[in-house]
């Protein structure tokens, strides 16, 4: 770090996302300086990219937020890697290698889901909690999980996306996973919703049995999130969740799901415990900004 003080220097973020990546400047206080984005190519074409990108702008650390699977334990062989992605090129791909051998800099390496997790936990609306759920729901579904201010890894990290769900017997079922029949993506996700209504879900706002539906099996999922996680606060991110009467039905659908089962403050206001994103879709990035500070400073 030189002379500069941790408020000086300039942490580069990298949101990977399946379709483009969010390339990012920003301080340790979450502040972002400069921001651009590029497609999702295949790593050939734009690694060279990204790595001429944050040369130029001179970042003594990044941060980066990666689409999965991929390997999150720094003790893994596979640390850094992009694991079983359908997304060409990239299986196997060392992500993390190929950008660190580059830019030569502290580099922090998690999941998109986590580090936007990380960003409401450090500048949103999860600061001072220490068990956060953050979750996604668009062209997939997505956890970040932080149990005890540290982002949950695991043998892998979360997948809470891919949690098994009860399929409601009006729904003649209509996944968009690969894997599974009854998952919560393939059911709630956004291509999902497309498929069973014939329209995208921006154009179904005036369906009430589509919310119904919809708001069941988001539910179904959150209410599970809270038996396992015991999370203080649910925060809902993603394209489906712009569908903002979607909030109040999954929060009387959770609290008659849970049935009285568990008796804690945090339930008895589900107004505050259930919450849409705070950081106007910069929580991801403000996410890789923390991420690279923590391996800036070696924490």
């Amino acid at each position: 770090m030189g002379e500069k003080s941790m408020g000086q220097v300039r942490i580069g973020a990298l949101e990977a996302g399946g379709t483009k990546m969010v390339c990012a400047v920003g301080l340790a206080d979450g502040t972002i300086l400069e921001q651009e984005s590029m497609p999702t190519d295949v790593p050939e074409k734009v690694i060279p990219k990204l790595a001429e990108w944050f040369s130029s702008h001179d970042v003594d650390a990044l941060g980066i937020g990666a689409f999965g699977p991929t390997g999150v334990n720094p003790r893994s062989p596979k640390y850094g890697y992009v694991l079983e992605t359908p997304k060409s090129g990239w299986r196997g791909f060392d992500f993390l290698g190929s950008m660190t051998s580059r830019l030569g800099v502290p580099t922090g390496y998690d999941t998109d889901v986590n580090v936007a997790c990380l960003g409401e936990a450090t500048y949103g609306c999860a600061r001072g909690l220490d068990v956060v759920v953050y979750l996604t729901i668009g062209t997939g579904i997505g956890a970040g999980v932080m149990i005890d201010g540290h982002l949950l890894h695991g043998m892998l990290h979360p997948e809470a996306g891919h949690i098994l769900l009860g399929r409601r017997p009006a729904d003649p079922g209509h996944s968009v996973c690969p894997y599974h029949e009854d998952c919560f993506e393939g059911l709630a996700a956004g291509p999902s919703i497309e498929r069973r209504w014939g329209k995208p879900a921006v154009e179904l706002a005036d369906r009430p049995e589509v919310w119904e539906l919809e708001s069941d099996y988001i539910a179904q999922a959150l209410s599970t999130y809270v038996l396992c996680y015991s999370p203080q606060r649910i925060i809902l991110g993603g394209g489906v969740m712009k569908q903002m009467q979607l909030l109040d039905l999954v929060r009387s659908k959770v609290t008659a799901d849970l049935a009285g089962y568990i008796s804690a403050p945090e339930l008895e206001d589900m107004d505050t415990y259930i919450v849409p994103n705070s950081l106007h879709e910069r929580q991801g990035i403000m996410g890789c900004v923390e991420l690279g500070r923590r391996a800036l400073a070696g924490e």
